[in-house]
């Protein structure tokens, strides 16, 4: 298991990134934000200036390294008060960061990298489709070569960050059907690209972002759009489960652990502050057993989280560790934020605080990067347990 105190350089990250939320990122305008469905870009822009998109980008690309460690811990942090730049940190530095740095060209790492780190350039998943979720690999949405260019048809629902992206990173199939694992690609595509289509999604939470449903009508992009070059055509399904999607686990547990932490600090202090019958709530046994709750699960999930992310950052085994950390968290963190706005009662479902917002934030949490049942399926999949 983790060491129970952090490292010299990830506490300072936290520090600087605590910092930079209580500067640039005040409650009243993340209220604001959510309302909005808006992403301030000049605040991810202030972010890229801090330093912290290159933690996913080695130093020969202008990063600081790959670090996962102190990625998950800037997550954290900035989703203790915004999704909205939380997400945009995340399509950055995570999306765009850590796939070309899986998965990418020699040149296209040239190209991207450094703009990842010192510029914040953000990528959209887009995956699924109307259709088309879990079984990702029954994608309808084709790409047909002509000559040196690939013209890009069909649809994809649930691209978080479609309209503020430099690109859409889009799995196509590029082959037959019948070979279902086989003839899938990755396609680096600008949203500005004729011929498509972005229609906005209005969900209950997740804002800032945006979600979106893409529709690619005759899209033509050029060959060299294939994530990993031109040689990785058809490879589409294996660059897609590499080792990138036991860190996607980690990030979604990531921001379910900074909205779990921003409701148990807000219900903390809440119940010292609300009187009743002449006196604290906090004083009332039922109210401070459910503190203790939320406390000690809490710290579990904070355990489980850097767990995984230590053995990422070790380059071993993880994905029974990640997914474990994905189920558990995310799950228990929908239990914590519940739990935290019992203890605010009505205070906790109108808009004036905070809480209403963590409540409709975290309900996603286990549906995002794969569901809690198939972390579960992963799980015992993983372990080798007798079907």
């Amino acid at each position: 298991m983790m060491q129970l105190h952090e490292s010299e350089h990830v506490a300072m990250m936290r520090e600087s990134v605590a910092r930079f939320v209580k500067k640039e990122m005040p409650r009243e305008l993340a209220k604001e934000w959510d309302a909005r469905n808006y992403f301030p870009r000049d605040v991810h822009n202030k972010l890229v200036e801090l330093g912290v998109m290159g933690l996913t980008v080695a130093e020969e690309y202008g990063g600081s390294g790959r670090d996962i460690t102190a990625t998950v811990a800037v997550i954290e942090e900035l989703c203790t008060r915004s999704l909205s730049v939380g997400g945009g940190y995340i399509n950055s530095a995570c999306y765009a960061g850590l796939n070309l740095s899986e998965v990418g060209s020699e040149q296209q790492k040239r190209e991207l990298l450094p703009k990842v780190a010192n510029e914040g350039i953000i990528f959209a998943y887009g995956i699924s489709e109307p259709d088309v979720g879990a079984d990702v690999a029954s994608v309808k949405s084709v790409a047909t070569r002509v000559g040196d260019n690939l013209i890009v048809r069909g649809e994809k629902r649930f691209c978080s960050g479609a309209a503020i992206c430099d690109y859409i990173y889009t799995l196509v199939r590029t082959g037959p059907t019948e070979n279902h694992y086989k003839n899938l690609s990755l396609l680096l595509i600008p949203p500005n690209t004729p011929g498509i289509r972005l229609s906005p999604q209005d969900t209950m939470g997740l804002k800032g972002v945006g979600t979106y449903d893409v529709s690619f009508e005759d899209v033509v992009v050029p060959i060299n759009s294939v994530m990993g070059g031109e040689s990785c055509l058809n490879n589409g399904w294996t660059q897609l489960v590499g080792p990138g999607l036991d860190i996607e686990k980690i990030e979604i547990a990531a921001m379910a652990l900074g909205i779990a932490r921003a409701a148990v600090e807000d219900a903390w202090e809440y119940s010292q502050q609300r009187v009743q019958f002449g006196k604290q709530i906090c004083t009332i046994q039922s109210i401070r057993h459910m503190l203790a709750e939320v406390k000690t699960k809490f710290e579990a999930c904070r355990l489980m989280t850097y767990n995984a992310a230590s053995l990422l950052d070790q380059h071993k085994p993880a994905s029974v560790e990640t997914s474990m950390a994905k189920l558990f968290v995310c799950d228990t963190a929908r239990e914590i934020v519940i739990t935290c706005q019992q203890i605010m009662g009505a205070y906790g479902y109108v808009k004036d605080f905070d809480m209403e917002r963590y409540m409709r934030d975290i309900l996603i949490m286990p549906i995002l990067g794969g569901s809690s049942a198939i972390q579960k399926n992963n799980i015992v999949n993983r372990l080798q347990l007798p079907r």
